[in-house]
């Protein structure tokens, strides 16, 4: 039983990879640090994003807190 336990580990793991591994593109530092925008421009999205944390940050801060436990 002790033998078996670790061939059905790998066998598992094995069973696990589908040979499909869609890896994003490597790209060279230097080009990776410049300052040119993204595309598509994510910050519209992210703006909204940050004000909806923000109000309700804002909302939570505004709540009383039950101390009486």
């Amino acid at each position: 039983m002790q033998r078996l336990a670790p061939i059905l580990l790998l066998a598992m793991l094995a069973a696990c990879g589908n040979g499909t591994q869609d890896y994003p593109q490597l790209l060279p530092v230097d080009q990776l640090l410049t300052d040119e925008p993204l595309t598509p421009d994510p910050a519209p999205g992210l703006e909204a994003r940050a004000a909806d944390l923000r109000a309700r940050a804002a909302w939570l801060r505004s709540q009383p807190t039950d101390t009486t436990n």
